[in-house]
């Protein structure tokens, strides 16, 4: 054990499978599991230094993320958005139990959604709304400081709020900026989870808030060939029309190197960071191991991140929510495409041994 509790985070690419992890460590009693935080935020202020008021602060946790406004306006489904929206038709889930007894939100679908009710909030109470104004109170209020301090009072917050003493943050393809939070907080802990090259690609090309801006960042062809470029000037906060770019980029489903390609440079990013830390800061976590061992797995990762392995039965919880190895599916794609794939892997694959 340390003299000081290190601060937790879970890094990995997107559709990696840390949202399953995270879940598991949310059974620990004394775990404030924190759902899609960083990823969201402005990249351009997330990590800086400047100091900033509370306002300030509370307008940077609280914007739109402009892909998923543009993702949900059109009616596509994204299992990670927990807010309960306020509409008549039920909102798919991982777990469609986790809001079987909540009322509805006050945001609908197509409007835009405060960033930390996309997931962090939901995730934490029946009644995200209230929490939300509580919090966007405390924030207000909080003195010129440096945007971790800030994230730190934030989560410490948030731990009282809901009877927890230790947090883990968690968002999706935060492996890329994981020597950012090791500089911001460099008492930290990194579980770095890590899964099949080919078959994480092939996971983030059928989701939607990952398949538009993958598209957009390598300038991806649709099903008929015409590459993004040619769409001409793309507008993500236009409004849906039918046959406007983003609409056609969201029903396409573009060659999956292109996806391998983004798990690659992720991975590539990843590790030049993570393998400056010290050993003892980081564990690497194999996602097909934790799905097989599941008990085994959340003992380490326990240990690593210094928590109480014992308490309360949470490992046997943190099990079930295991529902077996996810199916493959780059063995049932084409032969010319599973080799594009692979290639497009391969370098990132070779840093992770696999």
């Amino acid at each position: 054990m340390t003299g000081q509790s290190p601060e937790r985070f879970i890094v990995g690419t997107g559709r990696c499978g840390s949202t399953l992890l995270s879940r598991m460590l949310g059974e620990h009693p004394e775990v404030l599991s924190l759902f899609e935080f960083f990823t969201g935020l402005d990249w351009s202020r997330r990590f800086s230094s400047d100091p900033i008021d509370g306002p300030a602060f509370r307008r940077l946790v609280t914007a739109e993320q402009p892909f998923v406004t543009a993702v949900l306006r059109r009616g596509y489904e994204v299992a990670e958005i927990t807010y309960p929206f306020n509409e008549s038709v039920d909102d798919p889930v991982d777990d469609p139990g986790e809001r079987s007894n909540r009322a509805a939100g006050r945001y609908r679908r197509d409007e835009p959604l405060p960033w930390i009710l996309v997931s962090m909030l939901p995730r934490l109470t029946e009644d995200p709304d209230t929490l939300f104004e509580q919090l966007v109170e405390y924030l207000d209020a909080a003195p010129p400081s440096a945007p971790v301090a800030h994230y730190r009072r934030m989560f410490e917050w948030l731990g009282e709020r809901c009877g927890r003493r230790h947090w883990i943050e968690r968002s999706g393809s935060s492996v890329e900026y994981a020597h950012e939070l090791a500089r911001l907080f460099p008492n930290a802990r990194f579980v770095h989870l890590h899964r099949d090259g080919g078959e994480t690609a092939l996971s983030m090309r059928e989701h939607h808030a990952y398949r538009l801006p993958i598209c957009l960042l390598y300038d991806a062809p649709l099903d008929d060939g015409t590459p993004i470029s040619a769409l001409g000037t793309i507008d993500v906060a236009a409004p849906p029309s039918g046959d406007d770019p983003i609409t056609r980029i969201l029903e396409s489903r573009p060659p999956a190197q292109y996806f391998g390609r983004y798990w690659n440079d992720q991975v590539v990013k990843g590790m030049s960071g993570l393998n400056d830390l010290p050993a003892e800061r980081v564990l690497s976590v194999p996602f097909e191991r934790l799905v097989a061992e599941p008990a085994r797995w959340l003992e380490r990762i326990a240990r690593f991140f210094e928590l109480d392995a014992e308490i309360d039965g949470w490992i046997e919880r943190g099990t079930k929510l295991v529902r077996g190895a996810v199916p493959t599916r780059v063995d049932k794609l084409e032969a010319q495409q599973r080799r594009s794939l692979l290639e497009a892997c391969a370098p990132g694959s070779r840093l992770l041994g696999r």
